[in-house]
């Protein structure tokens, strides 16, 4: 997919789920164009470093061992901490090299989903990772009454000609529901806002039912962090909360992940979901992301799209929002594309 912006975008991104990492493994990973390795150190604090070892470029992620809170490299055992940091060199052990330093990423676990934070310049967070469970004051309930995420209600799309900044700009497009997702009821934008990193928006699905066309059947309370991933609250005929995410592999492809959090039934206590819920999700909601995926992996991004006055307001207030988080150029700058 050829965009006119970099695919180096600032924000938070999901890279998978807490399971996908356990404790003394490492695990070889590739996002922003970067070779990334991660692991759970001993004590059970998850790290993601540059992934290749300064001393002759082995990759730690295939074959390195965790060796406390450090990670070893599999070629001359070298090893690296948390920071960054050379802190043993077996063959001279009293003589670390404290000059050389790998790239650390920020990493936040939330729910059982592993979040990253990406500046192209190696720069700290600039917003705090919001939680999905305190940003909708409209629906109270808490983590516990609903069915884990993971791995029952979690879907991932590998290398996909996708952008983030396409996966958001479904936020605003309503009319796309019927004939994608086959609704027969057209949603309805109710509200929509900018406030600092986030652009939330609120969804109304109308009452069939009802001789009232403000009654809304279901309203989704979304809002995006940046452009990595939306979190939405759903209120009304169905409860759930997700996770939609969309990170970047390198300069034309990204992995795109969704989670559920499903309700519990009433008097179930196990995080695990009964068959016949899983079946009804699985049916019903986690198949929505592959139906966008039917559009997007052969769209063409349009700059100035002829928009219906329905949706322009909305959908070119979020690509001016959107720019904040394109910090460098794209790669092909000048030519509209950005790989």
């Amino acid at each position: 997919m050829e965009v006119p912006f970099t695919w180096k975008v600032t924000g938070w991104f999901v890279i998978g789920w807490s399971p996908e990492f356990p404790a003394g493994e490492t695990r070889a990973l590739r996002y922003f164009g970067d070779d990334l390795v991660a692991y759970r150190d001993e004590a059970g604090e998850l790290h993601v470093m540059s992934a290749h070892c300064r001393h002759l470029g082995a990759h730690l992620g295939h074959g390195g061992k965790v060796v406390g809170d450090c990670v070893e490299c599999p070629f001359h055992g070298w090893r690296w901490g948390p920071d960054g940091t050379n802190r043993y060199i077996p063959y001279e052990p009293d003589r670390p090299n404290k000059a050389l330093r790998l790239r650390v990423y920020p990493v936040r676990e939330q729910h059982g989903v592993v979040f990253l934070w990406h500046q192209p310049e190696g720069g700290p967070p600039q917003w705090d990772l919001p939680d999905i469970f305190a940003k909708f004051p409209e629906v109270t309930t808490g983590p516990e009454a609903y069915y884990r995420p993971f791995p029952e209600f979690s879907r991932r799309a590998e290398y996909e000609p996708v952008h983030p900044q396409i996966v958001a700009e479904n936020g605003p497009d309503s009319s796309h529901f019927r004939y994608v997702h086959g609704a027969t009821v057209t949603p309805v934008c109710l509200k929509w806002e900018a406030v600092d990193n986030e652009w939330r928006f609120l969804t109304g699905w109308p009452d069939t039912s009802s001789s009232d066309p403000d009654k809304m059947a279901l309203r989704i309370h979304s809002h995006f962090s940046g452009l990595g991933y939306a979190m939405s609250a759903f209120e009304g005929a169905q409860n759930h909360r997700l996770i939609f995410a969309c990170t970047p592999v390198d300069d034309g492809h990204s992995d795109l992940f969704y989670s559920i959090w499903w309700p519990r039934d009433p008097g179930d206590e196990s995080d695990v979901p009964p068959q016949d819920v899983r079946e009804k999700v699985e049916r019903r909601f986690l198949v929505t992301v592959f139906e966008d995926l039917g559009i997007w992996r052969y769209q063409k991004y349009v700059e100035r799209p002829p928009l219906a006055r329905i949706d322009a307001k909305p959908y070119m207030a979020m690509r001016e929002w959107a720019l904040r988080f394109y910090e460098v150029p794209p790669v092909a700058a000048g030519t509209g594309a950005a790989g």
